[in-house]
């Protein structure tokens, strides 16, 4: 088997490379290098085995293209590549647009157009639902809580994108839901929730999970945006490999499906909560200041993995504590890398 793993130097990328390289299977990474850790990233998978690199950018049509002409065998294409950051989507659209849209009908059009016919995975986003605005929420002391969705929100929530972020990702969600109804190609759309774990070299706008420990380690200063309340379902990175693993092993299932993946509500942990968890390593107390709410920012979300579970018999493995200390430690085992 053949993975082809676009965006494959960056966090998800490179562990997936990973898992698929202790499989036996051979792997094909396009990467533009451009994230912070990418370099690091492939030069420790390269240290594992040899693979290939291609270096090109997925709002090149035609070096895409080239690079699935060369690899006709290839069996699984992972599309990871994206612009990640709300943030950074506020500032530069239009960036943001081509690298997320564009790049994604990019990557369906070359896969079409070779003729291959190989599983898609494409990484979208709890962001596609938007605020969630219309759903009831509590506030608690400290957390938020839904009032009525006991097991999260589910795939058929209306969509309703907030941000350039969200709209560049949901017209790419979009487009891979129906390039496996219009031309048949054997799509699964993933809609995460927030991902962390090994080889996450998270900053302030994205990676909240992992900026905050690094952040933590290195003396930054730590900025809660909001009230702190704010509540997340947190998958660590191993488990959600398993659920590509899952769509991949069922395809004859999963394909031209939309699965949302994440903790769950077993895994749900806001800022608050988090904070306390690595004051309890830490053994002390951390200083850090308040700031306003960002653009689109939900103040609850917590996936509904129902679907997952029922249907490729999916769950998460690892649980937020358990995650968090492993995250921790590896971060503290390799402090050199964010220095």
């Amino acid at each position: 088997m053949k993975w082809f793993i676009t965006g494959g130097a960056g966090f998800i990328g490179s562990n997936t490379a990973k898992r698929c390289i202790e499989n036996g299977y051979d792997v094909v990474i396009f990467d533009n290098l451009s994230r912070a850790g990418s370099v690091s990233n492939l030069k420790w998978l390269e240290s594992i085995k040899k693979i290939e690199f291609i270096e090109g950018d997925v709002r090149d049509y035609d070096a895409l293209k080239s690079a699935l002409s060369k690899h006709k065998d290839v069996s699984v294409v992972l599309h990871l590549a994206a612009q990640v950051a709300v943030t950074t989507s506020v500032v530069n659209p239009r960036e943001d647009f081509e690298i997320n849209a564009v790049g994604t009908f990019n990557l369906l059009e070359a896969v079409r157009e070779t003729g291959i016919d190989p599983a898609i995975l494409y990484a979208s986003t709890n962001k596609v639902y938007g605020s969630l605005e219309n759903i009831p929420v509590k506030e608690g002391n400290r957390r938020y809580d839904f009032a009525d969705l006991k097991s999260g929100v589910p795939e058929s929530q209306n969509l309703d994108f907030h941000s350039p972020y969200g709209c560049s990702k949901g017209c790419a969600d979009q487009y891979i839901i129906d390039y496996a109804r219009i031309y048949g190609l054997k799509t699964v759309n993933f809609r995460q929730s927030c991902i962390y774990g090994y080889r996450q070299f998270g900053v302030e706008d994205q990676g909240w999970v992992a900026w905050f420990i690094i952040a933590t380690l290195t003396g930054k200063p730590i900025t809660v945006y909001g009230n702190g309340k704010q509540v997340r379902d947190v998958l660590f990175v191993d488990d959600l490999i398993d659920g590509y693993f899952s769509a991949i092993n069922n395809i004859s299932i999963s394909a031209g499906k939309t699965y949302n993946i994440g903790g769950g509500p077993g895994n749900s942990i806001s800022l608050i909560e988090f904070i306390e968890i690595l004051e309890k390593f830490m053994g002390k107390k951390l200083q850090y200041t308040y700031s306003d709410w960002r653009p689109g920012d939900q103040p609850i979300f917590i996936c509904d993995i129902t679907r997952l579970n029922n249907e490729l018999g999916w769950s998460p493995r690892t649980s937020v504590n358990k995650g968090i200390e492993f995250l921790y430690n590896w971060v503290k085992d390799n402090l050199s890398l964010f220095k």
